[in-house]
């Protein structure tokens, strides 16, 4: 059939949820009149009614128009997973539309600036420092030149002394990772309430939490373990420090300068601008954020400030393809370097990919599934990282052929419909959206 982009248009959306890759990942394609369809994915762990809401709003466009499309839908997205649906959809979209005019979306993007995308793994251990050492290592011999890892509280939980907090508190906390660390991100909803979901939605400067003496020395000695296993030469930024209070970040980010840090990631809230100043004031630690944060104009404020040194946004919560693309190009104008965050199946990562490719002041992309052997097979041809390095792809839209279906319906999370079950109760979905009288 050949292909007429001046009517093109779409009909259907659908949706596949997994399980494991590394969390629930909601995949979605979006059918076409003229047989095209686009693949697409919401942020790692979000809900596919995100993006059902918008089928009936999108249904009939013509999803090469991405920008016309992604301006109608973006009022429904919101900062972390709440993104999702709207950036499921403009990947799509994108997608799509390079597959209709034969080229990559690097291509649409204005051009690439490398053939090779370097990719960090984070990396997660259990026991003390040297074993964390160890798997770094292993990750350096696998071939990455770069390295995360998490430094925090949670590695304090069973050492006594090294946490203060409101008596009970720290139990709750126990409670909380039994509540939320299921396998794969499945959450049991009956135990979404209760103390330990009040604290898991808690901000860091008011949960009471704070680092002892103890603490400190227990995390510093930590790092100076792992920097002991590889050397100081690869960069090793660090996350999820725990939601511990500014001036605990503060004290552990001293500790810590002498590491030769690429980044201490997430440590306040994205939106408390004023105490990322703060913070970059007080230590030389470079400074990242942003994989919780929607659209440009959010970024503008962090940019602002001069606060940070990196900027981490997740392109399936940022606004999609284009949006993240934006945001590398106004960092760039700050001076701050672009890395991206990336926790979902192959479509995610290659939508991650194109955008890297065509962003000057890009560095690294993060992947959580590299201990996952059947990942890169979701996809056709099967995406695959080899020495820490992900190609570029030249073939149109986002690279990918087709999906495995096989695969797809062998990891289909059991709580969810079939895999492309259809969507019809959502193609008449109806409300007044414009926002002014």
């Amino acid at each position: 059939m050949k292909i007429d982009p001046a009517n093109l248009k779409i009909t259907d959306m659908r949706f596949a949820d997994i399980d494991g890759a590394p969390k629930r990942c909601s995949l979605l394609k979006l059918y076409t009149n003229q047989g095209i369809v686009g693949y697409g994915e919401l942020r790692d762990a979000s809900s596919r009614t995100y993006a059902a809401m918008l089928k009936s709003r999108i249904i009939g466009e013509n999803p090469c128009n991405v920008e016309k499309i992604f301006r109608r839908i973006k009022q429904f997205g919101g900062h972390s997973r709440q993104a999702g649906g709207v950036c499921a959809i403009e990947v799509a979209c994108w997608d799509i539309a390079g597959k209709v005019w034969g080229v990559p979306v690097w291509q649409l993007l204005g051009g690439k600036f490398r053939d090779k995308v370097r990719c960090y793994c984070d990396t997660d251990s259990k026991g003390g420092g040297r074993d964390m050492g160890k798997a770094l290592k292993e990750r350096m011999e696998k071939g990455f030149t770069f390295l995360k890892m998490d430094l925090g509280i949670e590695l304090l939980m069973n050492v006594p002394g090294a946490l203060s907090a409101p008596l009970g508190f720290l139990e709750t906390m126990k409670e909380y990772k039994q509540v939320f660390k299921t396998p794969h991100g499945s959450i049991n909803p009956s135990a979404m309430r209760g103390a330990a979901y009040d604290l898991f939605n808690t901000a860091h400067p008011f949960t009471g939490i704070h680092l002892t003496e103890k603490g400190l020395d227990y995390l510093e000695n930590y790092m100076a373990e792992c920097r002991e296993a590889v050397g100081y030469e690869v960069p090793i930024a660090i996350d999820h420090l725990g939601h511990i209070p500014l001036e605990d970040c503060i004290k552990l980010a001293r500790r810590l300068e002498k590491f030769n840090l690429a980044w201490m990631e997430d440590a306040v809230p994205w939106q408390m601008t004023q105490q990322w100043v703060r913070l970059h004031e007080a230590t030389g630690v470079p400074l990242g954020t942003g994989e919780d944060i929607y659209l440009k104009e959010s970024f503008k404020p962090l940019f602002e400030s001069g606060a940070l040194a990196v900027v981490h946004p997740d392109v399936l919560t940022a606004g999609g393809i284009m949006e993240t693309k934006k945001i590398g190009d106004m960092a760039e104008d700050y001076g701050v370097q672009m890395n991206l965050h990336m926790a979902e199946s192959p479509i995610g990562c290659l939508a991650a990919v194109h955008v890297a490719a065509a962003t000057r002041n890009f560095m690294s992309l993060e992947l959580h599934s590299v201990d996952i052997p059947w990942w890169g097979e979701l996809v056709k041809p099967a995406l695959k990282c080899e020495k820490g390095f992900i190609t570029v792809p030249d073939a149109p839209g986002l690279g990918i052929e087709a999906l495995n279906e096989e695969l797809i319906a062998s990891h289909a999370h059991k709580d969810f419909p079939e895999p492309w079950s259809p969507t019809q109760e959502w193609d008449k979905e109806w409300s007044n959206d414009r926002q002014w009288s």
